[in-house]
């Protein structure tokens, strides 16, 4: 009997890989043939490029002033024109798409973690461990995402750093909602039941094998809720309290040019075009995703 269970302990690893890896692939496969879901990852892929390179390929710096060329319109030399300060729109906007894109990510990242980890201990433990953790959620929940960031970011101060904090906070309770519903079904499962027969902590089952087997649905929330927190943090730089000047980030860029629509009409233009690309791109590879990982959308 010992040597079956020692068996059995040794098994669940190797099985648990092979089921991520069979996901990781059914995943890329259901990307590969829904066209609409490859447009947004190729899209997407452009932006995580330029992203990337945009040290490299930016044609001017992106802090860098000229006054000589100060509210050029768009021309060979600036296909998206210049600012107030004469600072090339287009160098901005790439080097702006490492700092929006990695912001979005950080508050995905704090908000799926924070939310996840509450969700699978109300789901996990219930009683009144889980009344008090669904009660702070439904709070949070009553309340505006944006007015929520806001009260965070007045509290912490108008940073950039602050904003990746304020938005994951906002968005972590809807992650807490989707966990907790993954694992009340998930924690009933024999596998479960085997681990803690097994003699496994409530922590190792947790984390260990109900977490894995429910990360599907948070994949989805997480993959759809990055284009509203790059949105998120757009919109609360637009309005002053995110990335401070002259840092090139979107929404702090479409901002710069808000009072110059009537002469200087690229700049917000601009601004707003890429940020609507990205989340649309976003949105799109999110809807792929759902489609692919959502056992009700395939069984129709």
């Amino acid at each position: 009997m010992g040597t079956q269970v020692s068996v059995v302990k040794d098994r669940l690893p190797e099985v648990a890989i092979t089921h991520q890896r069979s996901r990781r692939l059914r995943v890329l496969r259901g990307i590969v043939h829904n066209p609409t879901g490859l447009a947004g990852a190729i899209i997407l892929g452009i932006f995580i490029l330029v992203a990337i390179f945009a040290p490299v390929i930016t044609p001017y710096g992106p802090i860098d002033t000229d006054f000589a060329v100060r509210l050029s319109s768009p021309s060979l030399h600036h296909p998206f024109g210049t600012d107030d300060l004469g600072r090339d729109v287009l160098s901005r906007l790439m080097a702006g798409s490492r700092i929006s894109l990695r912001a979005g990510l950080i508050a995905v990242i704090i908000a799926s973690t924070s939310g996840t980890v509450l969700g699978i201990i109300s789901g996990f433990y219930r009683g009144l461990i889980d009344a008090a953790i669904m009660r702070f959620v439904d709070i949070a929940m009553a309340l505006p995402g944006i007015l929520l960031s806001m009260v965070v970011i007045f509290t912490l101060g108008p940073t950039l750093t602050n904003v990746m904090v304020a938005v994951g906070i906002a968005s972590a309770p809807f992650y807490a909602r989707v966990a907790r519903g993954s694992v009340l079904s998930a924690r009933e499962n024999q596998y479960v039941d085997a681990a803690r027969v097994l003699g496994a902590r409530d922590t190792t089952i947790m984390f260990r094998h109900i977490l894995p087997n429910i990360i599907g649905p948070i994949l989805v929330v997480a993959t759809l809720g990055l284009g509203s927190s790059i949105l998120s943090i757009a919109s609360l730089s637009f309005l002053g309290l995110g990335a401070q000047p002259p840092t090139p980030e979107w929404g702090a860029i479409v901002s710069d040019g808000r009072s110059r629509l009537n002469t200087a009409w690229w700049i917000s233009t601009f601004g707003g075009v890429v940020i609507m690309f990205a989340v649309l791109a976003i949105n799109l590879l999110g809807d792929a995703v759902r489609d692919v990982l959502d056992p009700r959308i395939q069984n129709r």
